[in-house]
């Protein structure tokens, strides 16, 4: 009796408590299949001893000591009925606890020695639960199955077998045997909030087996339960189950209604945001897209912890304004998507890459709206252009007058109008002098007239300071009126006293530049040269909008108009091609037949000579990988770069960058070609050519790396001056060669490695590097001083002795130049070998 009613007890009731606790710091993810269980493991790795929550861990001291105190094991045989349920408490707060394998141990000990225990079945349940958390999925229903099957159970136990059961069936992806299970378990269970997640998994299994009718029973079981389960629950069930509404052919009226109902529920207020994100989906399914957007921006305005209901919304504005063409917009919402979901998911991913690209459709949409909006203008005759902006003044100035007119109103009324605090104060002295108390110090003052002291009377008009307030507040909500009959209305304004301000306003605002047409008038471009410089830069806009909609995005119609609209506006010649050829594959992409083979024709009879002739010529012949394509062509010339051929890869990128105009490896050959004028000709010149590179693909991924060289290496790499040799660690020795001089270098570096090789205290190495397009260098590396390099020079021209003791001329006699790593660095980097040997 005392281990039942005073150990056990208390423990049961620590494990009541955790359990509730574990419950509360659970949240149900209805965007997703329902667990049967309501607990979520944790990945947290604890110490022996440590626990996750107190309450488990007071429910397993009382097992213990029940089991350590209160066991009566006599013979064999324990004698205290309630030993085998302080085990069950025991696993439970283990399992809880998720400490699963000492729970499979206290479970298994109930099994071994107290198998005619009334408990039996629930420890059985609760022992395949626990393998399952151990990912024994297969253990698990072969046990359950085989205890339905041979034991007798009924009631809440056949309720927890069959749960336990179907979500065995869950993990190993067998959700139509799962369904089976669940509805044996919702028919048994005595616990309203299982019953609910019972039905509603059953609800979600059923949608994805395409069964909306079997799915609506199933939530409308959990409706019918109303306030007897969790109104999250009965909320989520109306949700889903409007989600199976029949556009086409259901009642719109009557579903709008009940819309409506459940929006207007006082109790549904939590849940607002999801009902007013439903209200939109059906909105935009209606292609009702301003009302849709109403309730998108109710539903993100509604406090929510769902952050995946908030990154839908802002995904789907997103969406909407992307598809409106307003991409500013789009992107911002993008930005507020991404703040909402968790980093570095599949997902983020996704919406961080469109939101990068977008980055380049707000540029590009920019320029081509811009100067569109310029060429335009300059279109029209004078008195048209002198119209539109004198139209376009007059709107600027109405609305700075305006605005700056509130703005004095503001700032005079916060001046005249007394703080809070003032004001209770100052009703507070007010309601005291009413009374007949004097502060402090004070005294009554006779009045005139025999009123007396009108400060301590309750007549409104008798107190200076309630007077100044209810004069103040008029003004705020009546403003200025004459003093005459039906004052009240609105024509009645005392406007008189403004018009000298507002007049002086306007004189101020008219002085203005900004609001003079003759400002935007004299910004007009004149020059021809001008306008052909904005009509390329926009038409250039055009052609990157094609390439991006289509590439990035798939927006083949997006893409077509932006390709038309790029053709209709006579492009330079390097932009015809590659347009009509992608115009080509979107036409196919469309199902625009005709106009493809149209556009087929055009490009084959007008540029017979072109890869893209070929490619449609021979379309299985895969030419984008053959000899001809940039990937090969560039591959092969950065070979020739590796191998120091500098002006052949600048002469072969020029060429190739004319050829593949358009194509998105143009970049890549003049990031090339950029570096390989910085190893030739030196640091101006590469950085002449990352310049051009970052303004001209300023949005390709190899204009964005130029940027950044900018900004980051070029600063570093400009510094010219030489370091001293006292602050150097590595020292090299250079032999200097004249590339037409007829000189075998390679016999000059064969004869070096020998000589080099006999240095056994140093770890030296040679190479052959280009200095500029007339002169080449041999250098030995690793020497550590520049006494080191000097004296490895003087050693190669050292007289050397034969094996009968003459002398023999040495091997290398050449002329040398001992310098430092960083300084070898500088001269090749800026090409100031002389600056360097006046120094010596």
């Amino acid at each position: 009796m005392g281990t039942k009613y005073n150990v056990l007890y208390n423990g049961n009731i620590a494990l009541e408590r955790g359990k509730d606790e574990v419950n509360n710091e659970f949240t149900e993810n209805f965007w997703e299949l329902l667990p049967v269980e309501r607990m979520s493991v944790s990945e947290d790795i604890f110490l022996p001893g440590q626990t996750k929550n107190a309450d488990f861990e007071r429910a397993e001291e009382k097992a213990i000591k029940a089991i350590q105190v209160h066991g009566m094991n006599i013979g064999g045989k324990e004698k205290n009925p309630q030993i085998d349920e302080a085990y069950l408490l025991l696993g439970q707060a283990r399992y809880f606890d998720q400490r699963f394998v000492p729970a499979m141990a206290a479970f298994n000990n109930i099994l071994n020695k107290y198998p005619t225990s009334d408990k039996i079945n629930q420890v059985k349940i609760w022992r395949e639960k626990t393998s399952m958390r151990l990912d024994n999925d297969a253990g698990a229903i072969e046990k359950l199955k085989r205890l339905l099957k041979e034991e007798d159970i009924e009631g809440q136990d056949l309720a927890d077998a069959t749960a336990a059961l179907a979500q065995a069936y869950l993990n190993i992806k067998s959700k139509d045997s799962a369904l089976a299970q669940l509805t044996i378990a919702a028919e048994n269970t005595k616990v309203k909030r299982e019953k609910a997640r019972y039905h509603f998994i059953k609800g979600q299994l059923y949608n994805e087996f395409g069964k909306r009718d079997s799915a609506n029973i199933e939530f409308d079981a959990i409706i019918d339960m109303h306030r007897q389960i969790p109104r999250s629950f009965y909320i989520n069930a109306h949700i889903e189950k409007s989600n199976n509404f029949d556009v086409l052919n259901g009642d719109q009226i009557e579903f709008e209604e009940y819309l409506a109902e459940l929006e207007e529920n006082r109790e549904n207020r939590p849940f607002l945001d999801k009902i007013y994100y439903r209200i939109a989906e059906y909105h935009r399914s209606n292609a009702s897209d301003s009302l849709s957007e109403v309730y998108y921006n109710k539903s993100l305005r509604k406090t929510t912890s769902d952050k995946y209901l908030r990154s839908l919304s802002y995904e789907t504005l997103g969406n909407m304004y992307f598809d409106r063409n307003i991409y500013k917009t789009a992107g911002a919402y993008y930005d507020s998507t991404m703040t909402a979901m968790v980093v570095n998911t599949k997902p983020y991913r996704i919406i961080k890459k469109k939101r990068e690209n977008l980055d380049d459709v707000i540029y590009y949409e920019g320029i081509a709206q811009t100067n569109d909006s310029i060429l335009r203008m300059v279109s029209l005759p004078k008195s048209e252009q002198l119209a539109i902006y004198t139209k376009h003044t007059e709107d600027l100035q109405l609305k700075a007058l305006e605005a700056q007119k509130q703005q004095e109103e503001a700032s005079k009324t916060q001046k005249s109008q007394p703080s809070q605090a003032t004001r209770l104060d100052q009703k507070g002295k007010t309601a005291s002098r009413s009374l007949g108390n004097n502060p402090p110090g004070t005294s009554r003052i006779p009045q005139p007239n025999g009123i007396g002291n009108r400060n301590s009377s309750s007549f409104y008009f008798y107190n200076p300071t309630t007077v100044a307030y209810g004069k103040n507040e008029f003004l705020k909500l009546w403003g200025e009126r004459k003093l005459q009959d039906n004052w009240r209305f609105n024509n009645q304004r005392a406007d008189v006293a403004n018009t000298t301000k507002d007049e002086e306003l306007v004189g101020e605002i008219t002085k203005d530049k900004r609001f003079d047409p003759e400002t935007y008038l004299a910004s007009l471009p004149t020059s021809q040269s001008e306008f052909d410089s904005i009509a390329t830069e926009r038409n250039y806009a055009y052609y990157q909008l094609g390439i991006i909609y289509k590439e990035k995005f798939k927006e083949f119609q997006l893409s077509k108009t932006r390709f038309e609209d790029l053709l209709d506006h006579n492009p330079e010649d390097r932009l015809i091609l590659p347009s009509k050829y992608n115009l080509y594959r979107l036409y196919i992409e469309l199902g625009l037949n005709q106009k493809a083979e149209a556009m087929k024709t055009a490009i084959i009879q007008e540029y017979p000579d072109s890869r893209y002739a070929e490619i449609l010529l021979n379309p299985q012949s895969e030419l984008s990988k053959d000899e001809n394509s940039p990937e090969t062509i560039y591959t092969n010339l950065y070979k020739q770069f590796e191998n120091e051929e500098y002006a052949a890869v600048i002469t072969e990128a020029e060429v190739q960058i004319k050829r593949f105009e358009g194509d998105d490896f143009v970049p890549k050959f003049e990031i090339l070609k950029a570096s390989a004028k910085g190893r030739l000709y030196g640091f101006e010149a590469y950085k002449e050519g990352i310049n051009y590179i970052a303004l001209t693909y300023a949005n390709t991924e190899e204009g964005k790396k130029a940027q950044e060289i900018i900004k980051d290496a070029l600063p570093a790499l400009q510094k010219k001056e030489f370091i001293a040799d006292d602050d150097a660690r590595k020292f090299n020795v250079i032999f200097q060669f004249e590339n037409n001089s007829g000189e075998d270098i390679e016999a000059f570096i064969a004869t070096l490695d020998e000589e080099v090789e006999k240095i056994k205290y140093f770890d030296l190495t040679t190479s052959k590097d280009l200095y500029d397009e007339n002169t080449t260098f041999v250098v030995v590396h690793g020497l550590k001083s520049i006494a080191g390099a000097n004296g490895f020079g003087e050693l190669l021209k050292t007289e050397e002795k034969d094996k009968r003791g003459r002398v023999v001329k040495p091997k290398i006699t050449r002329p040398y130049i001992a310098i430092s790593s960083p300084n070898y660095a500088i001269i090749q980097r800026h090409k100031n070998l002389n600056a360097y040997l006046k120094l010596q």
